[in-house]
């Protein structure tokens, strides 16, 4: 029984290498020239990019973990995260609630006083439940810490409002504990998010490495790229899937490429059309920075909630790997997300960037002077907003797709907010079930 795997991103990969351990026939069809989605890397000039924005390898799941570093052998670095918010001209240690103490001594004390008080408030019954973004921060961290970094940040990355956005991602986000919040108000040093205070990095060759690691482990007669799915039908029990040039017959399919794409290629009805036009996401711009000199820092990555500036995170790629830029220079990353074909989207690259440059010399990240170049790469699809209909319009797609058996595997098939880790175990679950499905 042959199977065709719709997308080579790390999911599609992911399958196709566990179809193989397995022994089983398979063909993943990636429309683009090479394979990777979102963990694609160029080099210029010496320098390496990962051009759909910034990736670490880490995880939880020990399985998951070792499933990438297994993969990568010898070709990775261990990092300690050193991650800064930039707050009124000040570095704060992230997460906000761990760097209180960065504060000024009244802001310091709202933020203290707020989550205390919460917390009072939540243990007498007095705070209902929340059934939104902006209801969950505050619920969870206190009014200060909600409206001071929490609200202005989630704004500007989503650019959607909070209060109009449900809470099914909001599992990945670790409840602050009160002995850590009093610590950091006091300046004793606590760390948040443990999962990702130690990190790892290919050495060489950026995160499309991983990528590339998988392909080997596949075999290239696996592989069709430059294969636009465009057309799907299944005609006489078989599955025909056409480019628009070629056709290809499968038994089955996974699918890991984005929703609206599968939906379209197949041609649903209304109602299935309907529901994945009103699924939300964001694009993602990412404007990469050579400079002809060492930054002195040693950050990892910075979040940037202010709203006047494009950029919501910038990163330091030289700090993960020294094999990222030449000698003596480093490498930088901007991420802007926005709305495809908004007015920021259709701003020219050479706007872009230059805007970016400004911005960063304006908060004293960089000197202009010291830019050697910059690239700028667009992604349509980057992250999935669960907007109030999201849960709705997603269980009209499921039970669609379910009825067909045609699988869903990955983040923007499965349309779910998934880290790189994540995809992995969304692979690795979905064959597991299947598996079990079959020995029955």
């Amino acid at each position: 029984m042959k199977t065709a795997i719709l997308g080579g991103g790390l999911t599609g990969l992911t399958l196709g290498y566990l179809m193989k351990q397995q022994g089983r026939d398979f063909e993943i069809l990636e429309k683009e020239p090479e394979c990777g989605g979102l963990m694609r890397t160029l080099e210029h000039q010496g320098f390496t990019f990962d051009y759909c924005g910034s990736h670490i390898i880490f995880s939880k799941n020990t399985e998951v973990l070792n499933f990438m570093l297994d993969l990568l052998q010898q070709n990775k670095a261990r990092n300690r995260r050193d991650t800064k918010i930039l707050y009124k001209g000040r570095l704060l240690k992230y997460p906000f609630e761990n760097g209180l103490a960065d504060l000024p001594k009244e802001e310091n004390f709202e933020c203290l006083y707020y989550f205390i008080q919460n917390l009072i408030k939540k243990e007498k019954g007095e705070i209902k439940k929340p059934t939104n973004l902006k209801e969950w921060f505050s619920y969870m961290f206190g009014k200060a810490i909600a409206e001071k970094y929490l609200m202005p940040y989630n704004e500007k990355i989503w650019k959607h409002p909070p209060e109009q956005m449900s809470l099914e991602w909001v599992e990945r986000v670790p409840n602050p504990p009160m002995e850590d919040v009093i610590k950091s108000a006091l300046g004793i040093s606590t760390e948040g998010y443990l999962h990702q205070l130690h990190f790892y990095y290919p050495r060489i060759g950026g995160i499309q490495a991983l990528i590339k690691a998988i392909e080997n482990k596949i075999g290239q007669s696996n592989i069709m790229r430059d294969f636009g799915v465009t057309k799907i039908r299944n005609i006489d029990g078989k599955w025909v899937v056409s480019n628009g040039k070629q056709v290809r017959v499968y038994e089955r399919i996974i699918s890991t490429i984005p929703i609206q794409r599968l939906v379209k290629a197949l041609n649903a009805p209304k109602k299935v059309k309907e529901a994945a036009s009103n699924l939300k996401y964001n694009s993602l711009i990412t404007v990469m920075i050579g400079l002809k000199r060492k930054t002195d820092t040693n950050l990892s990555w910075l979040y940037i909630p202010d709203r006047e500036i494009l950029t919501h995170r910038t990163s330091y790629p030289s700090n993960y790997s020294p094999n990222v830029a030449p000698a003596g220079m480093s490498a930088l990353m901007a991420e802007i997300t926005c709305k495809f074909k908004d007015e920021t989207w259709r701003k020219r690259d050479d706007e872009i960037a230059d805007r970016v440059v400004t911005d960063l010399q304006k908060l004293k990240i960089i000197n202009a002077h010291d830019v050697l170049f910059t690239l700028v790469k667009r992604a349509e699809y980057a992250y999935v907003i669960s907007d109030l209909d999201y849960a709705k319009n997603l269980k009209k797609i499921s039970e669609h797709f379910s009825q067909l058996g045609i699988g869903l595997v990955g983040r923007f098939s499965e349309f779910k907010y998934l880290n790189m880790d994540d995809c992995i175990k969304s692979a690795m679950d979905y064959l597991k079930q299947e598996n079990l499905q079959t020995n029955r």
